[in-house]
């Protein structure tokens, strides 16, 4: 019975063989039609900043040193977190405002703000998403001039360290059009599929014996 559900589906899937090409085809063309005209490019450019030594560990016992370095990686850990918040906090993002010369919410540039931490390492990567790709280098870049600022005036210590600058990178970044017609390609194969099945089950015209049969 299996054998021939399975050789049912297969003959109703090739009888609508060009109706399902067309469909998964428009489909194609749709996706491409919305990746280029419908979804507005957006340009990321990151930043990476280090939570390096608040001090520079000067003795000739190996053993203290070792263990002052050890203290400096425990706080600066606990720090991370801390910091990860600072860079979207008011000041700072009003501060940025003003010296790029952006029009921008604080608000709207918060939620283009992503802030992670490189797991197991004492990097903070900042990144910042705009419309313009040289707006999203030149305020990523002034959030961590910014950033490093304040943190010597709140916290009276100079641990962090800027390691890469942010560059401006020409290719957006909420973009992939091969993973959209992908997408698009499945889900008109989905369709495809469930109206050759639908119209098959509308279809009451005779085409063999078997359907004769039973019919009478």
């Amino acid at each position: 019975m299996e054998e021939i559900n399975l050789k049912m589906i297969l003959q109703i899937f090739w009888s609508k063989k060009i109706q399902i090409i067309v469909i998964v085809l428009a489909f194609i063309i749709i996706g491409i039609v919305y990746t280029n005209n419908f979804i507005t490019p957006m340009y990321s450019s990151s930043t990476t900043l280090v939570l390096a030594s608040a001090k520079n560990i000067e003795t000739t016992n190996s053993a203290k040193a070792a263990t002052e370095m050890a203290t400096d990686i425990t706080i600066n850990s606990k720090l991370v977190s801390t910091y990860s918040e600072l860079v979207k906090s008011k000041n700072i993002l009003r501060e940025v405002i003003l010296n790029t010369g952006i029009q921008a919410q604080e608000d709207d540039l918060r939620k283009n703000i992503k802030v992670s931490a490189v797991k197991s390492t004492e990097l903070i990567e900042i990144t910042v998403q705009n419309e313009e790709p040289t707006v999203s280098a030149k305020v990523v870049n002034e959030i961590a001039k910014v950033f490093t600022e304040k943190v010597k005036e709140i916290y009276n210590i100079n641990n962090v360290q800027i390691v890469d600058e942010a560059e401006v990178s020409n290719t957006p970044s909420n973009i992939n059009l091969a993973k959209n017609i992908v997408l698009f390609a499945i889900m008109g194969c989905v369709i495809a599929f469930a109206y050759a099945v639908i119209a098959n089950m509308l279809d009451t015209t005779i085409k063999s014996a078997e359907d004769i049969e039973k019919t009478y």
